[in-house]
């Protein structure tokens, strides 16, 4: 029901291999790593970051294409590409800047600044800062209330809720509600209205 990443090692990732950017000029539409970021972002089932240690470059671009993140708070998370000549280049330097804003996105895309789980969690760039310790816990736990709910209502709601992200409200409101009418006619709806009504958890079949 939810697809959870980690990283090895008390690290989540600490980007690209530089040594495989030398005298590259150019980086092919099928690049494997661009094609995983893009299939990430479009997943339709709930993502969850796990993030212990380092998330720098296209590791934070891989955070940023997650729906949430549970984040150490010694974490160590940034685009410090601009410090290498270059720029981010896996959808970092737009998602950064619906996560934060432009003024706070700006002044971290810009001098390639690093920031801690807990700065990034005041910052809004993540969804929650545990301790270090605790992150994979957390995020199972996280991972295992979101796999109680009707798989179907939770995909719709993901559906709308991205939607909200590349149109006008008037579009997302108009895709929520077509969404909302799907899932009111669904199983899962019927299942889960009448265990509520019985006090009885929920047998959800995600149809």
């Amino acid at each position: 029901h939810v697809l959870l990443l980690q990283g090895q090692a008390g690290c989540f990732t600490a980007g690209n291999d530089l040594a495989d950017f030398v005298g590259k000029h150019a980086l092919e539409p099928d690049d494997p790593i661009l094609q995983f970021l893009h299939t990430l972002a479009d997943f339709p089932k709930p993502v969850i970051a796990a993030v212990e240690g380092l998330a720098l470059g296209g590791g934070l671009e891989l955070v940023l294409a997650c729906d949430t993140s549970i984040v150490g708070q010694g974490a160590r998370l940034g685009l410090p590409e601009v410090k290498l000549g270059v720029i981010p280049g896996g959808g970092g330097t737009q998602r950064f800047i619906r996560a934060l804003g432009k003024p706070r996105a700006m002044a971290l895309l810009l001098s390639g600044d690093l920031v801690t789980g807990t700065e990034a969690a005041t910052l809004g760039l993540v969804g929650k800062v545990v301790d270090d310790d605790e992150v994979v816990e957390q995020a199972i736990a996280l991972a295992q209330r979101i796999s109680a709910n009707s798989p179907l209502a939770v995909a719709l709601a993901k559906d709308a809720a991205l939607a909200a992200q590349t149109g006008s409200i008037a579009a997302g409101l108009e895709h929520e509600k077509r969404n909302f009418v799907y899932s009111l006619a669904s199983d899962d709806s019927h299942e889960g209205q009448a265990a509520f009504v019985a006090k009885r958890l929920p047998n959800f079949t995600g149809r």
